[in-house]
């Protein structure tokens, strides 16, 4: 999966320094070969570390073609292809979340589109922000999960709304935003005089992949008027099995949703989209600054499809492209095939878990302390979280040096297992719980044989703790 060196190490061997004389091509191969080699091989069925892994080769050919002719997707005359692929493709999306119509662009990563709809949202609470600017304005709030995404607080801080101006809504065992909070929060930020404008739903959190109640989010923004935005990034991508397109029940109720297909999908980094119900030109409206020389009105041909004023971005790349041509040789029984394998995959992971002695899987102590509930018996996506205890901490007494020292564990394995590149897989604190395992489920080249192997390194790796 990966060769380790040292950043000093391998700042040695690639011999980065740049010279008034051009290398030779011999050596040129070399430095080729090497950052090959030193790489992380993320397209290694044993890399679990992201929430992307793995490699679709119609997608791969899709970015040779991009990269040859190196496009740039804002007006038609330049790149006529690229944007009616992208059309295509951003109307296929809407169809999957259940909107009659919409509108979207394709952009630079799921935290870009989280900027882009708390932007949109905010345009369309006060229009004129896009002339008159901050000033005069209320305090606006927005909601969201305490399990969301980090980039919301970075797309408030980003904007000037703040992040003390983003409400953090509790969540429940699973990791759910609980309505009944929300409800509450927004009362509370009415009473204070702020003016809230945005909530916005997760749909697969990044570490335990909990899906928020949908329905019940979106009554409590139609009695408030406030807009649903559904960072669907990781979770997005469930919308096409429809065995698991029930984890996202109500997102046709959204005013805006992100979704990667560069995740679960495989279609290749960067590959996200955000998609917005407003077919009205809300999109354009809020983002075009009807640059003369370039968006040229009267053109030879129709304008509209110059759709480069709907970005933030000048240049663009046709991410669309990947996914276009993956979703036309795989047709979409191929991509659904491909969700359903992988929670199948994870499922699988989750019962060898529970016959092995010292995997343990994420547990929460109830108020009174001493009963155990189960949080995660049953992934709802491909997150699997849970703790593995060496034999020497397993008749330790539960306490605060048992959670001190199990807290060491993960990081060690996890240096372990990097220096002998073996696999890579995340782990991390959350919600005062010490550092466990979060393997992730993506790639098709993974196989059950893959799984077992993950729990016999652990075990192999730690043996000695």
């Amino acid at each position: 999966v990966c060769e380790w060196r040292a950043p000093e190490i391998l700042k040695q061997i690639l011999d980065l320094e740049m010279r008034d004389t051009g290398e030779s091509h011999q050596k040129l191969l070399q430095l080729c070969r090497d950052v090959i080699q030193y790489s992380v091989k993320t397209s290694h069925p044993r890399f679990f570390n992201q929430l992307y892994a793995g490699i679709d080769y119609y997608s791969l050919v899709a970015r040779f073609i991009t990269a040859a002719l190196n496009p740039s997707v804002y007006t038609y005359e330049v790149s006529p292809v690229f944007l009616l692929v992208e059309e295509a493709v951003i109307k296929k999306m809407i169809e999957f979340i259940g909107w009659e119509e919409g509108d979207g662009i394709f952009n630079p990563g799921g935290s870009v589109s989280n900027m882009y709809a708390m932007n949109l949202a905010r345009y369309k609470f006060c229009p004129e922000i896009k002339e008159k600017g901050l000033s005069g304005l209320p305090r606006l709030v927005l909601f969201t999960s305490e399990e969301c995404h980090y980039s919301m607080k970075k797309a408030a801080s980003f904007l000037g709304i703040g992040t003390e101006n983003v409400y953090f809504i509790k969540t429940d065992e699973r990791g759910k935003m609980i309505p009944e909070e929300l409800e509450k929060q927004v009362q509370r930020a009415r009473k204070e005089g702020s003016a809230p404008f945005l909530v916005c739903a997760t749909a697969g959190t990044t570490v335990l992949g909990a899906f928020d109640p949908l329905d019940k989010i979106a009554d409590i923004c139609e009695k408030h008027g406030l807009w649903l935005h559904v960072d669907a990034s990781w979770g997005g991508s469930a919308l096409l099995s429809r065995k698991h397109c029930r984890l996202l029940h109500g997102i046709h109720r959204a005013d805006s949703v992100a979704w990667n297909p560069h995740k679960m999908l495989l279609a290749g980094i960067q590959c996200c989209a955000l998609l917005v119900k407003d077919n009205s030109g809300l999109l354009k409206n809020c983002y075009s600054a009807k640059a003369a020389y370039l968006f040229q009105q009267d053109k030879f041909y129709d304008v509209s499809y110059d759709t480069g004023d709907k970005s933030i971005q000048c240049s663009r790349r046709p991410d669309a492209f990947k996914f276009w041509l993956m979703w036309k040789a795989l047709g979409t029984t191929g991509l659904e095939e491909r969700v359903n394998r992988a929670l199948a995959l994870a499922r699988y992971l989750v019962e060898e878990i529970k016959k092995r002695e010292g995997f343990q899987l994420l547990l929460e102590a109830s108020e009174n302390g001493t009963e155990l509930l189960l949080l995660l018996g049953g992934p709802e996506y491909a997150n699997i979280c849970f703790w593995y205890i060496p034999p020497s901490l397993r008749k330790m007494e539960d306490g605060p040096e048992f959670w001190q020292k199990l807290h060491q564990v993960a990081p060690t394995i996890k240096e372990r297992m990097i220096k002998k590149g073996s696999m890579m897989l995340g782990y991390q604190p959350h919600q005062g719980k010490v550092n466990f395992f979060r393997q992730v489920v993506i790639s098709p080249q993974v196989s059950r044989e893959d799984m077992d192997f993950l729990l016999d390194e652990i075990e192999l790796l730690a043996k000695d703790l």
